[in-house]
């Protein structure tokens, strides 16, 4: 598809205005790291983010709580680039000099290397802005509140900064990815994400006399297994929907049959349709299968997110954009991810994409996400900061692509 520039100025390569800021940036993601914060408590994260652009000479925006945003250049805004700045309750295991230093809490899914990919992004922006060679407004997003559901996109859209935002571009950190290339696909790139909470009551007793009873730790396993079944055959197997528990709990004596228990999972899919339908038979599903049981039923389903849909023409500038910084061959197809992401919620207000930003060392070790010993190559900054920048200039300068 051809596209034709608003300016027929060249795009400047972005990699040149990187290398003299590395080491800052370094120092800022490690920093980060080493103070991470949970979702809506990113205080000193966002007191960090504040002084390192007002440093830059940029007046950035606190949002409400918590997260920041800041305009570059002048004229419409052309494209928004959106970091997520929170942590996970996670303990690190990784032992390294800038480990983090709160107990229990980890940069374990690598929001502290899109912070600074977008910090770093926004320097660059920046400085050519003083230069005059940006070419119109750019929009960088510091939002929190990613890792809790329905997440902080929403609180970001509903305080306006999407307003007058015409597409938008994210990137998240991908373990299976060598470092200097992305992952990018059209279309659905995450999955929807639900959380479940079944509670049961009912008449314990004796194991030796269970027809005496409401046996519910009998309806909690057939609700375990059938529950993903049932709906398996009554949505489309395409849409591939998952039900998957991470909590079952019951009783406390291998002779007694409990009168309480609980069992919490999650609901993906990756359709949005068929999330729509899925969770409108949880509920009827969940009661079918626990009735001849006669227990009582307590259902608590937290919409989560829908998936992030990538749309096309924000794919095309970003693999354009990462061709051009990282070299042809920078580009690969990633598989949709059944993890959720609440980047979806933007996508749905305004066009826009994901990438992923490939973090592991070239013959290196594999360190999945959500894990203590997440460990990324810091050099996946320069990377991300390259494609993100230049993805920006192309926008600001009217390219589609």
């Amino acid at each position: 598809m051809q596209t034709t520039p608003v300016s027929s100025s060249p795009v400047p390569s972005i990699r040149g205005s990187v290398a003299p800021i590395l080491g800052e940036l370094i120092d800022f993601r490690r920093d980060l790291h080493s103070h991470p914060e949970l979702s809506h408590k990113e205080f000193r994260t966002t007191d960090r983010i504040v002084e390192t652009l007002e440093a830059a000479g940029l007046q950035p925006k606190r949002l409400e709580n918590t997260g920041a945003y800041v305009d570059i250049g002048d004229g419409p805004i052309g494209l928004a680039l959106r970091a997520d700045i929170d942590a996970l309750p996670v303990l690190e295991e990784t032992s390294l000099p800038y480990a983090s230093v709160n107990t229990g809490i980890a940069h374990a899914c690598g929001h502290d290397i899109h912070t600074t990919v977008m910090m770093g992004a926004a320097r660059v922006l920046a400085k050519l802005d003083a230069e005059g060679s940006l070419g119109g407004r750019i929009r960088v997003i510091f939002q929190p509140a990613e890792e809790v559901m329905p997440g902080g996109a929403l609180s970001v859209i509903e305080q306006g900064v999407l307003s007058g935002v015409p597409r938008i571009l994210a990137l998240h950190c991908d373990p299976r990815v060598d470092v200097g290339q992305v992952g990018t696909r059209i279309g659905a790139i995450t999955s929807a994400s639900d959380t479940i909470r079944i509670e049961l009551s009912g008449q314990g007793g004796h194991t030796s006399r269970p027809h005496l009873t409401q046996d519910l730790v009998f309806a909690l396993s057939q609700i375990a297994v059938s529950v993903p079944a049932i709906l398996s055959r009554r949505i489309d197997v395409r849409s591939g929907v998952s039900v998957v528990w991470g909590q079952i709990h019951a009783g406390s004596a291998p002779n007694a049959i409990p009168g309480h228990g609980f069992m919490a999972g999650t609901m993906r899919c990756l359709d949005a349709e068929a999330w729509h339908a899925a969770g409108e038979l949880l509920d009827d599903v969940v009661r079918e299968v626990a009735a001849p049981y006669g227990v009582e039923v307590a259902l608590e389903h937290t919409r989560g997110v829908p998936p992030v849909i990538n749309s096309e023409a924000e794919t095309g500038l970003i693999e354009a954009s990462a061709r051009a910084e990282l070299g042809e061959d920078s580009v690969v197809l990633t598989p949709q991810s059944m993890g959720g992401e609440d980047f979806a919620w933007m996508t749905q207000a305004i066009p826009g994409a994901m990438m992923r930003l490939g973090t592991r060392t070239p013959g290196g070790e594999t360190f999945d996400l959500h894990r203590g010993d997440y460990n990324p190559d810091e050099l996946a900054i320069s990377c991300g900061v390259s494609v993100m920048a230049a993805a920006a200039v192309r926008a600001a300068r009217g390219l589609r692509h």
